[in-house]
């Protein structure tokens, strides 16, 4: 599979990138940067660092970890190409993810804040834990370096998605966003953030009841973990029907629970 990376020059462009370089599977076509970027024209692996209007050599698919203000050139380019798409950049406002939405019926894309298959599990876990525990006060705390600009992460809000998810509700609604002082609303779900040093990244999902409380944590301390998972969800989509996509869909993870229930129910 051919590979462009755009982005590359971040550190999660440069971790797909090194991935790429050991990989007897996959290569790198293109490594996409900003037309202002200190590294375009320089070389890497097989190729060199470009913009997409320079981009000679067409990928099989795109792996995406730029800046949001790039999502629209990003699609149009791989709407013009007609190129699967797997989109991981973080803080993506409501009109964002609704153009994703609109370029996924023409091509096959995959947004995913957070690329380790282990989140994508723990996604599914705190759904299914919230749904178990209605009345559980919920917080989510997050810990990454002290470079990262968005807050509370990408991951995070997804694992609060997933828990309002879980108890069908809407999230907007019982966002209780980064808590301050005060009372804690009942049903809402808070967030906590620490950035220090070089913590790759650490989640935690507290659901507390008065006198017990469940701890779901995920830890990771390699940033490779999230470029294969990257390549792992490029690989998965190309070839796949347009649509937009998640990690979970790669793991068929609502397909192993259902087999798990009715496994349960047959004993």
């Amino acid at each position: 599979m051919k590979v462009g990376v755009i982005g590359a020059s971040g550190r999660m462009g440069q971790a797909v990138i090194a991935a790429l370089q050991t990989s007897s599977q996959h290569s790198l076509s293109a490594a996409i940067v900003s037309d202002n970027s200190a590294r375009r024209g320089q070389a890497v692996a097989t190729t060199h660092y470009q913009t997409l209007a320079e981009v000679q050599q067409q990928p099989d698919v795109l792996i995406d970890f730029s800046l949001p203000q790039a999502l629209t050139d990003n699609l149009d380019y791989a709407l013009q190409h007609q190129l699967p798409l797997v989109v991981c950049t973080t803080g993506l406002d409501a009109s964002q993810q609704q153009q994703l939405a609109a370029a996924a019926q023409q091509i096959p894309i995959l947004y995913a804040r957070n690329t380790s298959v282990g989140v994508a599990l723990l996604e599914q876990l705190v759904a299914l834990s919230a749904a178990a525990l209605p009345d559980a006060d919920i917080e989510v705390f997050e810990a990454h370096h002290k470079h990262k600009k968005d807050g509370p992460s990408g991951t995070a809000l997804a694992l609060g998605e997933a828990a309002a998810r879980g108890r069908r509700q809407h999230f907007d609604d019982i966002n209780a966003g980064v808590r301050g002082n005060g009372e804690r609303r009942d049903g809402s779900i808070g967030f906590s953030v620490l950035r220090a040093a070089d913590i790759v990244g650490e989640h935690q999902v507290m659901l507390a009841q008065t006198g017990e409380r469940i701890e779901l944590n995920h830890r990771v301390s390699d940033r490779s973990i999230f470029a294969q998972g990257a390549l792992r969800a490029g690989a998965w989509l190309v070839g796949q029907a347009p649509g937009l996509y998640k990690m979970q869909d790669i793991l068929n993870l609502q397909e192993t629970l259902q087999r798990l229930l009715d496994s349960e129910s047959g004993e």
